[in-house]
């Protein structure tokens, strides 16, 4: 019989029994119904023969959408199409796993054509993209349909099951017997309770009829599991949403107080210290070769801002609330919010500088000032001169229009933009182009650039006259920033699916149906798994009945007529 049911209009049992449009078993006494009553085929137990709202004859739109997500078939569509999706997100690694890179430009890079193709479909961000998250939600609804759609019925069917089932559902089950019982029906019926209860059966009996039944709970694992997924899914799919989840790669360079994005916490790391292995204490393998880090270790402070933290014209106002020594494995915790130690880089890195303002043709100096690589001034004032930066850039590059682009947040060619007015420039003023690093200045051209922009007659310059003009930090740490405030979510929808698993596998939900009348007994069983061991059961419920039959015998390949 096909999973789909045919639809039955004539749904009046000779019980008398009104059923309800698509019911193929009399709800009443179990008699099949429409075109299943000249069947021979052993009855479809899988709802109980109950009507499902998938299979109204005129479906309006909203029956259609339900019909639609209700199709298994179209469940492993969408699980396959998903599979397919997450198996291309593997192809290339995801934009999320660097630190710093601009994917622009990065994957053409490395991958050549084809990386170029893979950023372009947007595959670089895969498990971020609408398509993907479209998908997830698409497979939660169809899991939310499908049990409904399937378990109200079959709940309903369960609830309500009569105990005197017609002689053609009884011998139109998987499991059948028919013989003659000699003894009073009633006296029979009462002699075969104790037994059945034995086993565990719960039974209810009926004028000459019995109905015994266990583990009916079994028959919900599926749905159990459906909850699980769903819970499960749900918590992936707001992990998406502010405040709730953030695995960032974060660089704090040493001294530094650094924002943590998207929250209202700051860390500084007061200082980053590391130990490299000594030359007798490396693996043979590893001597003469490479030198590797022993320890290496942030004593990082945790500021939360607890006044003035949007207003960019005023400090804001810190309270220390978290302090730890970062190691591997061993991260800073606060509410939450954890810390780990991931990477370090012991190259310097330029925080600021003070130039002073130089006449180049006459040597006049118009001060000095200070010149923050991430948080520099709008406005600076030296003598008659007013410096405005028109623009900054923390890693100077130029893209593929030849136009100037910062690659990266972190100051490793900075670059700045100023326009000066004052005395002896023109009125709307004059551009001024300035490379902190003099290695940057020789690479980039700072000479020739500013040439072009101000012309050969210019005449103010940045000079640094010193060391002690600029600050260096010695070292950056690199710290991997986790919140999951969802996860707890997640390993509960995880160990519902594993309740469910146990509730359908260790379990099977196991029915017996009796009828004596007229000296002859019919049996009919059902249960949704393990046949060979039910059949076992039955055989010696029966022993002790005085009947004698083996598993064969019980065996109902077709109806019985």
């Amino acid at each position: 019989m096909n999973q789909r049911t045919p639809f039955i209009t004539n749904t009046k049992c000779e019980c008398g029994h009104q059923n309800p449009v698509g019911t193929v078993l009399c709800e009443a006494c179990g008699k099949p119904l429409g075109d299943e009553i000249n069947s021979n085929e052993n009855l479809e137990m899988r709802y109980d023969g109950a009507a499902r709202r998938s299979q109204r004859v005129n479906p309006g739109l909203i029956d259609l959408v339900w019909n639609f997500f209700s199709s298994v078939k179209i469940a492993i569509y969408l699980i396959v199409l998903t599979l397919l999706g997450s198996t291309l997100g593997t192809v290339f690694p995801q934009e999320s796993t660097f630190l710093n890179i601009d994917p622009s430009t990065y994957y053409k890079e490395e991958y050549g054509i084809a990386g170029d193709i893979y950023y372009t479909l947007g595959l670089s961000h895969t498990y971020e993209s609408w398509w993907f998250v479209s998908l997830l939600v698409m497979i939660g609804a169809s899991l939310v349909i499908c049990s409904l759609d399937r378990v109200l019925p079959l709940y309903k069917a369960l609830s309500r099951q009569k105990i005197r089932k017609h002689r053609q559902f009884l011998t139109r089950q998987k499991i059948v017997l028919v013989t003659k019982v000699e003894e009073d029906p009633d006296t029979w019926i009462v002699k075969a309770i104790q037994p059945l209860k034995k086993k565990g059966y719960r039974v209810v009996t009926e004028e000459g009829s019995l109905l015994a039944e266990k583990h009916r709970f079994s028959r919900w694992g599926p749905y159990v599991i459906h909850i699980g997924l769903i819970i499960f899914l749900l918590a992936v799919l707001v992990r998406g949403l502010p405040g709730l989840n953030m695995d960032q790669h974060l660089a704090f360079p040493q001294g530094e107080l650094i924002q943590i994005p998207d929250t209202s916490y700051y860390l500084k790391n007061e200082k980053f210290t590391v130990e490299f292995y000594t030359e007798e204490e490396m693996p043979e393998e590893f001597r003469g070769t490479k030198v590797l880090p022993k320890l290496y270790e942030t004593k990082a402070v945790l500021y939360e801002c607890t006044a003035d933290c949007g207003d960019p014209s005023r400090e804001p106002q810190l309270t220390e609330v978290a302090s730890h020594d970062i190691q591997v494995n061993d991260p800073l915790n606060y509410q939450g919010l954890k810390a780990y130690q991931f990477d370090y880089d012991l190259t310097p890195v330029l925080r600021s500088v003070q130039p002073n303002l130089v006449n180049s043709i006459t040597g006049e100096s118009y001060g000095k000032f200070k010149l923050d690589m991430k948080n520099p001034q709008r406005v600076y004032e030296l003598g008659p001169y007013e410096l405005t930066l028109k623009e900054k850039y923390m890693d100077f590059g130029l893209n593929e229009e030849g136009q100037p682009v910062s690659k990266s947040p972190y100051p490793n060619a900075p670059a700045f933009l100023f326009l000066m007015k004052g005395p002896d420039l023109p009125a709307e003023g004059q551009q001024y182009f300035y490379f902190p690093k003099q290695v940057d200045q020789a690479k980039f051209q700072q000479e020739a650039i500013n040439d072009k922009l101000g012309g050969t007659e210019r005449f103010l310059e940045f000079e640094v006259n010193a060391m002690s003009d600029v600050d260096f930090s010695e070292s950056t740490t690199y710290l991997n920033i986790r919140v999951d405030r969802v996860m707890p979510f997640i390993w509960i929808g995880a160990g519902i699916i594993m309740l469910g698993l146990v509730l359908g596998f260790y379990w099977q939900h196991r029915r017996i149906w009796l009828t004596l009348e007229h000296g002859e007994l019919t049996l009919g069983a059902h249960t949704n798994k393990n046949w060979f061991g039910f059949r076992r059961e039955i055989v010696s419920f029966l022993g002790k009945m005085d009947i004698t039959v083996d598993e064969k015998s019980l065996d109902n390949g077709g109806g019985l007529t």
